[in-house]
This record gives C-alpha cells, sequence and structure tokens, in this order.
C-alpha cells in the first residue's frame, strides 16, 4: 500500500476533451468539473457533446480495503442475510474514461471498487472493529462499453479524524500491458454533509468531528473528488466522470 496521496496528471480542457458518445446526443456530467454542454442544431437534435476530461488526483488506499471480489450493483446489504444497512440511499454513476492524444474515449472493462463506512462509521470485515466475516457496502462492477458503472450505495456516516467520504479503486490494463489501478475517495460539500448528519440513523451520532478543511488527505486534491448528489424520491443520484491516463505508470502501479 502506498500513500500517494498527490495530484496527479492534467487536466484537458472541453475544446479538447470531446466525449464520442455526444455524437448520439448523450449528455454526461461531470462532478467536480464544469458541467458538459450539448449544442443543439436547428432542427433541435442534439450535436456533439462537449465535456471537460479530467485526470483526478489518486489518494491513499488506507487501512480497510478488502478485495472481497463482489460483484454487484447494489452494495447495502450484508451478503450472509440478504438486509440492508441502514441509511439514506445514494445512486452514483461513473463514467469511466481513457486520455489518448489530448481526446477522452470511454473506458470498457475496467473494474470500479467501491467501499465505505456505514451510518455509524463502521466498516465490514475488519477484525479490529469487530465485523469479521461481514461484506456489507462493498461491491465492484464492470464498466460497459460506454465506460459507465452504476452503484447504490448509502451516504455515508463519519468516524474520527476523517471528514465524510467514500473510497474507490479502478482497476484496467495500461499501455504497457501491465495491470493499472488507480486509488481515490469522493467526498461531499460540508453544507450537504452537515444537512443529511442531521437525519436518521445519522443523527444518533451526532456531526462529525473533522470537516474537509481539516482533513489531511482531502487537502490533497479532494476538492476535484467531490460529489454533488441530486434529490431522488427519498434518496439521492450523483454522476462522477474520471478520465485515466493509462500510460501514467506512476499512477497505475498496484497499491
Amino acid at each position: 500500500m502506498h500513500d500517494d496521496d498527490e495530484p496527479v496528471g492534467q487536466v484537458l480542457g472541453r475544446r479538447q476533451a470531446l466525449i464520442l458518445l455526444g455524437a448520439a446526443g448523450v449528455t454526461l456530467g461531470v462532478a467536480g468539473s464544469a458541467t458538459a454542454n450539448a449544442a443543439t442544431s436547428t432542427s433541435g437534435s442534439p450535436e456533439i457533446c462537449t465535456l471537460d476530461c479530467v485526470v483526478k488526483p489518486e489518494q491513499m488506499e488506507g487501512p480497510y480495503f478488502v478485495d472481497e471480489r463482489l460483484n454487484r450493483s447494489d452494495i447495502r446489504t450484508e451478503p450472509a442475510t440478504g438486509r440492508p444497512v441502514a441509511g439514506t440511499a445514494l445512486a452514483i454513476n461513473f463514467t469511466v474514461q481513457q486520455i489518448r492524444q489530448q481526446q477522452c474515449t470511454p473506458l470498457p472493462g475496467a473494474m470500479v471498487d467501491l467501499w465505505q463506512c456505514d451510518a455509524l462509521g463502521l466498516y465490514s470485515d475488519i477484525p479490529s472493529q469487530g465485523s469479521s466475516g461481514r461484506r456489507f457496502l462493498r461491491g465492484y462492477q464492470n464498466t460497459d462499453q460506454a465506460g459507465v458503472a452504476r452503484f447504490t450505495t448509502i451516504l455515508p456516516g463519519w468516524y474520527t479524524g476523517r471528514t465524510l467520504h467514500i473510497h474507490i479503486k479502478i482497476r484496467t490494463v495500461g499501455t504497457n500491458g501491465r495491470p493499472y489501478e488507480f486509488t481515490s475517495q469522493l467526498y461531499f460539500t460540508p453544507e450537504f454533509g452537515a444537512a443529511y448528519l442531521r437525519t436518521d440513523p445519522y443523527r444518533r451520532k451526532g456531526p462529525a468531528d473533522t470537516t474537509n478543511s481539516r482533513d489531511a488527505i482531502y487537502r490533497s486534491g479532494g476538492a476535484q473528488m467531490l460529489l454533488r448528489p441530486q434529490q431522488a424520491g427519498t434518496g439521492y443520484t450523483a454522476d462522477f466522470a474520471i478520465g485515466l491516463d493509462l500510460s501514467n505508470t506512476q499512477v497505475g502501479r498496484p497499491d
């Protein structure tokens, strides 16, 4: 495990990064960067969609990753019982792209792993937390031909010394033919986090003791990893797009 928590890579501007799916009229939202815009032709149909393609900062894996190899989209349940953990539902739609020659193209077949704590700050399958053998709030999906992977989880709780966050790991193959691994963390705005922590079941634990501005890991590029959830029924949904430079072996080396 390496603590590679410095921002890496580059940012490609909207003019440089054309998402090829836009030709089919697909508009993708980017969390943590500018929103995608689709021009409309005189006939009323969308033209090519341009989108900021951002190489996000890699951040440390942390001590709670367990490679469970749970292939599932809904990670809320405990597999042994089928019971979901308590918490407000959050649907996350990832778009994973590959950056090549100043352009972004969808990256199919990438393995996207999510793991996080529950509403009261507990991780599953961690002996020191008394959760050995449990596997709630863990799982992976492979991106489809459009580079999309979808998850249903809950808004995370908090634990001492960390701001609200969700872990993400993306595994694929680099341009050198070797395994490529990108690891980082997703965050929320302080206003959104404070608001949902006042609701059940989160309010049982009270306000978080660490905010984004006081979290050392967040301060190393976390502003580029912000989720911006929107209300969807009784839960929330968020889109997040990420560009990977698969020729960058420093980022791609395994944790």
